[in-house]
């Protein structure tokens, strides 16, 4: 289905016109990494909402109760337990962050099966990481507060499911498979950033001993409620210390540490040593966990994150046709340089710097 289809703006019209806002001009703005977009309805009194607009084209995510072979066989949404841009995933998880005292968009209305919801709008260039463009000076006591909101959020129980009415999502384990099939990218793709092919043979076999053993420490660590794509872009900063929520519906019963590596190894904007280390250490401080154990358990989790990073950023380039990705590649490059340097990734970083040795010419 076509954002621009006539059946999807007849869809539209009649969602808003039901909720009250069928006098609101439409301003879209940039089309989301997903298949979801989002719009900024303006009435004319000057009273302003988000549109969310996520058809349900995808495929479907992971079933709470699937076993390895069906999430397989159902592809790469229940493989890696992604939402699949689900509506439903987006308010409850909203819901459920608002009851806990956290700022995320008031849910005005929506339609689970249409794929539409009317959300609360905080405003134009919002975003944190639009802020320190602006303004670079506030990067240090930025992260910082973003780091006091993950140590909150981190304090609370994770819930097994989040409701409202007759709407249920289930908050699943980020597990071996979705963890082994993020990181594969690594094999299947960044080989060929320097001209070579997919592993394969004796290198694959290598490759998913080594892709094991490193997923096996992941799991021996403690879990706690994970938004999973919390960085500067999905942080708005409304002022004082008022940090507002955004793309948090692939929420995972996860690790500290993937939300920290995901704020201070930003794939998309270069973090000073300055901010991320008064992240970590305001983190540490707030939540009394040992920095030498969280050390390690960033540098794991950072290094499978980063794999997988650096492998789709190859993909979008020689599979996608999509260039602009190498302009991201070397940062991401010299954040799974550092990440495998840690003594838990001896063995890793030996396996990386024998398939990829251009991996760590930018660190």
């Amino acid at each position: 289905m076509s954002f621009d289809s006539s059946m999807r703006d007849k869809l539209i019209a009649a969602f808003l016109s039901q909720h009250g806002w069928g006098d609101a001009v439409l301003l879209p703005l940039g089309q989301d990494a997903s298949t979801r977009r989002y719009i900024r309805l303006a009435m004319p009194d000057g009273t302003t909402a988000m549109l969310m607009d996520a058809p349900r084209i995808e495929a479907d995510p992971c079933p709470p109760d699937a076993d390895d072979a069906t999430r397989t066989a159902m592809g790469w949404n229940a493989q890696t337990r992604l939402a699949a841009s689900r509506v439903d995933a987006f308010v409850l998880i909203a819901n459920h962050l608002r009851s806990l005292g956290f700022e995320a968009p008031k849910v005005l209305a929506h339609d689970t099966q249409a794929g539409l919801a009317l959300l609360q709008d905080f405003g134009d260039g919002m975003e944190l990481a639009h802020h320190l463009e602006r303004t670079p000076e506030l990067e240090v006591p930025a992260y910082t507060l973003a780091a006091d909101m993950l140590a909150r959020l981190h304090a609370h129980p994770i819930p097994d499911v989040v409701s409202d009415g007759n709407e249920h999502w289930p908050i699943l384990e980020f597990d071996r498979l979705a963890l082994a099939s993020n990181a594969d990218l690594y094999a299947d793709w960044l080989p060929v950033e320097a001209g070579g092919k997919a592993l394969s043979g004796t290198a694959r076999a290598k490759w998913e001993q080594e892709r094991d053993a490193l997923i096996e420490q992941a799991m021996s660590f403690p879990r706690v409620f994970t938004l999973r794509d919390y960085h500067a872009e999905n942080l708005l900063w409304l002022g004082g210390d008022r940090i507002a929520l955004l793309d948090f519906q692939d929420a995972v019963k996860g690790w500290d540490a993937w939300d920290m590596a995901m704020l201070t190894q930003d794939a998309r904007r270069e973090v000073s040593e300055a901010a991320s280390e008064a992240a970590i250490r305001h983190y540490l401080d707030q939540t009394g966990k040992a920095r030498e154990a969280f050390d390690e358990r960033l540098a794991v989790i950072g290094a499978l994150n980063a794999l997988r990073i650096a492998g789709v950023f190859s993909r979008l380039q020689h599979r996608d046709g999509k260039p602009r990705y190498g302009t991201f590649q070397p940062r991401q490059l010299k954040l799974l340089a550092r990440n495998l340097s840690h003594p838990a990734l001896a063995s890793m970083e030996a396996f990386v710097r024998e398939t990829t040795p251009f991996v760590f010419e930018e660190s």
